[in-house]
């Protein structure tokens, strides 16, 4: 027996008793855009997802080629007919058994999805304000650059920024250096420079994140790096910009006092949907 809210019910009827996602947070995830009944980004996704298992040591099963994943995927928002523009996320955790040490390293995986509207990218011209969270910090490790079901500093971020009347907050590593968003890597231009923090600062190996490196390079005048940004050098920027596979690209207008720019962040944006109807 379980004590469920304070009724005594079987083990059985609660699904979430022993799974090893939902106690030790031994899960990882990949959340994908899908736009015209393709996942943009497949290859990408499927190999971060497929890294991340290996890092934390969960078998993969010999079916789970990125057709498949790219199949299961397509099931459900076609299911949902919502294959025109859909979010989804697949979750794959370590089967139930064991307590810190698993009974072994097999899994099984739960997708589910929902409609969104942006199609495939862009971005409302209306005040977006952030502000440093500093009461927790991200570790500069391998574990912080995947995507796993231990989001604990992101949602007590989240909800600091709700009580605060912000959009967001950035995050800090144990460096006190900027490292990213709640939801997404942080972009930052200061004259002709495009800064992003490099992974090994403990930021998100972001889909998106390679896909504007990439794109931003081919930008005439443009010098892009991957160095660690301290929250000084926020205030002279002239853009900061949020990027995730979802949204895309969400600009940073307000940083307490000092205000910011939005045109290169609409260059980008330009350059992705140009991308993106050239493929799908």
């Amino acid at each position: 027996m379980i004590n469920f809210n304070g009724t005594l019910v079987t083990q059985d009827s609660n699904i979430l008793t022993q799974n090893r996602g939902f106690l030790y947070g031994d899960a990882v995830f990949e959340t994908v855009k899908i736009f015209n009944s393709k996942v943009l980004y497949l290859e990408d996704h499927y190999f971060r997802l497929m890294a991340s298992m290996r890092v934390v040591r969960m078998e993969i099963p010999m079916n789970f080629t990125m057709e498949y994943f790219e199949e299961q995927l397509l099931s459900v928002t076609n299911k949902l007919a919502i294959s025109n523009s859909a979010r989804a996320r697949i979750t794959v955790f370590r089967n139930d058994g064991g307590y810190y040490l698993p009974i072994d390293n097999t899994v099984s995986f739960l997708v589910h999805a929902s409609a969104i509207e942006s199609a495939p990218y862009s971005f409302e011209e209306k005040e977006y304000e952030v502000d440093l969270f500093k009461d927790f910090y991200i570790t500069k490790q391998l574990l912080s650059s995947i995507k796993t079901t231990n989001r604990i500093l992101n949602v007590t971020a989240s909800i600091f920024a709700n009580e605060n009347t912000l959009d967001n907050c950035l995050l800090l590593n144990d460096s006190k250096n900027v490292v990213e968003a709640i939801q997404g890597n942080l972009f930052m231009l200061t004259g002709n420079k495009l800064i992003t923090p490099p992974v090994s600062e403990g930021c998100l190996n972001g889909i998106m994140r390679k896909q504007v490196l990439k794109l931003a390079k081919t930008i005439s005048g443009i010098e892009v790096v991957e160095e660690a940004i301290s929250p000084f050098e926020l205030q002279k920027a002239d853009e900061l910009f949020i990027t995730n596979v979802i949204k895309g690209i969400q600009p940073i207008t307000k940083y307490r006092k000092k205000t910011f720019g939005v045109s290169f962040s609409k260059q980008i944006i330009a350059k992705l949907n140009e991308e993106i109807v050239a493929v799908v």
